[in-house]
């Protein structure tokens, strides 16, 4: 039986190794070219070694961006945006899961019924009226176009947010309001401490979605050096002309790096938030 459970071991341990390493290839086959040199990238696609080593060329030609347009630039915008972006995002849906949850009010139910709703929608849908309120506020083609959308919370993080709610005891609130505390007093002081893990939960698939979006900044913007990461990466193709692929793929793992390190330092947190709200759940 020892012998057995042993082999067992071994087999799983395998399968988790082959199957890790197929779901991370595509990232170290990304970081594999951008050490390639731009003539030879594709004569040997599959390879991770290198023929010709050119990573100084792929990460300087990549640094100095596209359109007179450092990369830099691109990246403190994405960086302003996003961090902005994840702020409001997480604090308004955080205020409108506390209403849902704490403060009774006519048609709550109704008005959560429809919040969850649009969670059916596809963002693409909105982009439309989005664009016409932005237009008419004169917003367009500036960074607040990014920000402002995000601002208006995020169906899920509110339900996530409920979910954890639901779940602390409304003797809590009512312990501080004898205490003293106003309304603000017990959402920021008794009920944030315990909801810590759906705040960090959604803060990371906040950070993740705003970071990586494109379609939002192709349509709201028009000028290049307001552009984001993951605009900006696309100019770095030019059926027209020469295609820095070694560049594009030198700042596609730049652009990757402030995700991942989002990631590790927050993945505890994220874990725990989505466990316990599946046990809410």
């Amino acid at each position: 039986m020892k012998t057995k459970r042993e082999i067992h071991a071994v087999i799983f341990h395998i399968g988790a190794c082959a199957l890790g390493f197929i779901m991370i290839y595509p990232m170290l086959w990304l970081v594999a070219s951008s050490f390639k040199s731009n003539d030879t990238m594709f004569q040997d696609a599959y390879s991770l070694i290198p023929k010709v080593w050119d990573a100084g060329t792929n990460y300087r030609s990549g640094l100095e961006g596209v359109g007179n347009v450092s990369f830099a630039t691109f990246f403190v915008t994405t960086v302003l945006v996003t961090v902005v972006g994840t702020v409001g995002c997480v604090f308004i849906s955080l205020l409108a899961a506390y209403a849902f949850t704490r403060i009774k009010f006519w048609g709550s139910n109704f008005l959560f019924g429809c919040v969850m709703m649009t969670m059916m929608i596809p963002p693409q849908v909105m982009v439309v009226p989005q664009y016409i309120i932005l237009k008419k506020l004169g917003l367009i083609d500036t960074r607040v176009a990014l920000i402002i959308p995000w601002f208006f919370g995020g169906a899920f993080f509110i339900f996530l947010m409920v979910q954890f709610f639901r779940g602390i005891p409304k003797e809590l609130d009512e312990a501080a309001m004898i205490d003293g505390c106003g309304k603000a007093g017990i959402l920021f002081r008794v009920l944030v401490p315990v909801v810590k893990p759906a705040l960090v939960t959604a803060s990371i698939f906040a950070f993740y979605w705003i970071w990586q979006d494109f379609f939002q900044p192709l349509i709201f913007m028009s000028t290049t050096k307001k552009f984001t990461i993951s605009l900006a990466l696309n100019m770095y193709l030019d059926p027209n002309s020469y295609n820095n692929y070694g560049g594009l793929f030198a700042m596609s793992v730049i652009s990757l790096l402030p995700v991942i390190i989002f990631f590790i330092f927050f993945q505890k947190y994220l874990v725990n938030g989505i466990a316990m709200d599946g046990i809410k759940g």
